[in-house]
């Protein structure tokens, strides 16, 4: 698409025009204030969301999933600017994942507008801890140690569009598949685990580069020291995803990440098929009966301390850091957006910057550091932002 997009910089306040040919940034060009630009909306870049499981009561991991959901989820979070995603997909049989991963790939093959959205697979495990609370709600049955011949099946099922994995280095020979996901092209991240430090380290030393939903998927009761989570903190390689809903890490944990990480943080949603439902009482299909908040907490019927998932989507989170003093807003937007692209090697990790894609949403600063999403553009093509 061609055209010419006009707002204020996020970061600097300035009005600016971007000029857009095929689909990419060709120029960004600052203006002189005049009056007329008092209304001018705020630009800043598309987001990206490394983690999805799935929203609105759509879900990549019920089963047979089909390229029409696939195609559903990505046009909703679109509209929620979010301009490129990695559907996630958790433990679970290896039929079931090849299943879905084939569904996922049908979708990027065959569906208009779709290859686009979809960054790649961030596959959840099967290779995690087997621990109760590192763990998880990944069922165990399906839990097992890495294995490099059932993940070039899945690969293959996906039609290589796999760039995520999430592995516990615990496992004997983790390093070795680690080093092997790495030099296929895959990301590879920490998460679910209750790897010694030793192993946090040599995990690192074979190529991995992140740490899943830092924080959460732990033991409840940890030694002050060592132990994996300050190993993976004090890991300067590996970027660091965190959960900013306000139920699944305090403040001050996020605080701290967003310190400690700097460049490296990064905010995903993790969210769940719930996540953009009225509050209410459900049944998922993993995790069983669940209450939805009106304040967005999602947790077990009968144990309303322990979380069934993330209800909350990647700009409210974004809104959240905002709002609590935790980063100004244009950090937050960056920990959604540049961070991420950059973990995956996206050209989007460019910013608002000549040969990046325009890829934009237009954004009124509400009270309190929030943000409404008016607008977004994939490509250079605009789409109305809804509201859930």
């Amino acid at each position: 698409m061609n055209g010419v997009i006009s707002g204020r910089h996020y970061r600097t306040g300035l009005p600016l025009e971007v000029h857009v040919n095929g689909g990419v940034i060709e120029s960004v060009h600052t203006l002189a204030e005049s009056p007329h630009m008092a209304d001018w909306p705020w630009l800043a870049p598309g987001l990206v969301d490394l983690q999805v499981n799935g929203g609105w009561g759509l879900d990549f991991n019920t089963l047979p999933l089909a390229p029409e959901t696939v195609a559903g989820l990505s046009r909703r979070l679109l509209a929620r600017g979010v301009t490129s995603y990695c559907p996630t997909l958790i433990t679970n049989g290896p039929d079931q994942l090849a299943q879905a991963a084939s569904a996922i790939a049908e979708a990027v093959r065959t569906l208009p507008g779709i290859a686009g959205l979809i960054a790649g697979i961030h596959l959840e495990g099967p290779f995690l801890s087997p621990e109760d609370g590192p763990r998880g709600a990944h069922p165990l049955e399906h839990i097992c140690p890495p294995d490099w011949e059932a993940f070039c099946r899945w690969q293959e099922a996906a039609e290589g569009l796999i760039r995520i994995i999430t592995v516990s280095p615990e496992w004997p020979g983790a390093a070795a598949f680690i080093s092997r996901c790495t030099a296929s092209g895959v990301r590879v991240s920490i998460g679910h685990t209750a790897a010694s430090p030793e192993q946090i380290r040599e995990a690192v030393a074979a190529g991995a580069v992140m740490s899943t939903h830092l924080g959460n998927g732990t033991h409840l009761t940890l030694p002050r020291h060592p132990h994996y989570l300050w190993e993976q903190l004090a890991a300067d390689e590996l970027y660091g995803c965190m959960i900013a809903d306000g139920c699944h890490l305090p403040d001050a944990l996020l605080k701290v990440i967003l310190r400690v990480k700097r460049q490296r943080a990064i905010l995903v949603s993790d969210a769940v098929s719930l996540s953009g439902m009225a509050p209410g009482a459900y049944r998922l299909h993993i995790g069983g009966d669940v209450v939805l908040t009106p304040e967005g907490r999602l947790h077990l019927a009968g144990h309303p301390r322990l979380l069934a998932g993330s209800a909350m989507m990647l700009a409210d989170q974004v809104a959240y850091l905002a709002r609590a003093g935790l980063a100004p807003l244009e950090e937050a937007l960056d920990c959604a957006s540049l961070h991420p692209a950059r973990l995956l090697g996206l050209p989007q990790a460019a910013g608002l910057t000549a040969g990046a894609p325009a890829d934009l949403i237009g954004f009124r600063k509400g009270s309190g550091g929030g943000l409404e999403i008016q607008a977004v553009w994939k490509n250079g093509r605009i789409t109305a932002a809804k509201k859930d």
